[in-house]
């Protein structure tokens, strides 16, 4: 499970103007940030806009991300969704070839209760070829996971670690502490990494590593200095990112870098002209 450890990035999907996938900027963007030093790759979770491409284009684009990364990195793969069975079909669609786990949403919009959550997981778990990796995003399911369930959860022997976005640190110490001791506790929010770090966290699967990947491999893997400056460094970026919804602050970030365009899909849109120049200002006191 070492292979998890550090930083994954959460990878955009890039459009053409049209809207239809950009394959090249794809291309473009899994260089970059494997040159730039991320441990791994998270494929369509929620800042690849998969809630907007079909079936089809989730295909295509899985197998773009492998055959672009070549092996050099390993490859999480976005499966989730509030209907378990729907979430098992696309399990037994799906070909693990070069995949090394999944990341799960906990279910969103239906509010199970926490026995319904601990249901869901373990039928996924107990189906899924690869290993599976949690995912507490009380912001957008609109249900969190206690650390109960997390900790239950992760005596799962096909469960292995937990992408914990609820911002609450207190609720993330409770997992730390009781946690199986090669249990992942990862970090869904940037800004949290470092203090994750500082009670028994692994790493951070993270946005702004779309556009800032050495930045996050000096979090991860630099001295305590040069993690504690790379950290800092982000405090002015971060909240543009989320201002008008993710991925719309990445996406213009990118653009900027010359990486990938800023188009999205509906009910997204591309970042207001404030936001835009606000990102603009920020990247040129980068060069």
């Amino acid at each position: 499970m070492n292979q998890f450890k550090g930083t994954g990035v959460a990878l955009v999907t890039p459009f053409h103007d049209d809207c239809s996938i950009d394959f090249s900027g794809l291309k473009n963007l899994i260089d970059y940030v494997i040159e730039g030093g991320v441990d791994y790759l998270v494929v369509l979770g929620t800042t690849g806009e998969s809630a907007t491409l079909t079936p089809a284009e989730k295909k295509q684009v899985l197998t773009a991300c492998l055959e672009f990364n070549n092996g050099r990195v390993p490859v999480v793969y976005g499966v989730g969704g509030n209907n378990t069975q729907a979430v098992l079909n696309d399990i037994s669609n799906t070909d693990f070839t070069g995949i090394s786990a999944i990341l799960s949403v906990s279910p969103f919009y239906n509010k199970p209760s926490q026995a319904g959550i601990i249901a869901h997981y373990t039928a996924i778990a107990d189906n899924c070829p690869v290993p599976v990796i949690l995912y507490n995003v009380p912001g957008r399911t609109m249900s969190n996971m206690a650390a109960a369930t997390t900790v239950r959860l992760a005596d799962h022997p096909n469960i292995i670690g937990m992408k914990e976005a609820s911002g609450n640190l207190e609720q993330c110490m409770e997992i730390a502490a009781k946690k199986p001791k090669d249990f992942l506790l990862i970090s869904g929010d940037d800004l949290m990494t470092k203090a994750m770090y500082s009670i028994g966290g692994c790493g951070v699967i993270s946005v702004l590593a779309n556009a800032l990947p050495a930045t996050f491999k000096s979090i991860c893997h630099g001295s305590e200095k040069e993690s504690l400056k790379a950290a800092f460094s982000l405090l002015d970026f971060n909240s543009l990112m989320y201002v008008e919804g993710n991925p719309v602050g990445i996406k213009n970030l990118l653009m900027h870098m010359g990486i990938c365009g800023d188009q999205l899909r509906l009910p997204m849109l591309r970042a207001s002209l404030d936001l835009n120049h606000q990102i603009k200002t920020l990247h040129q006191k980068l060069k």
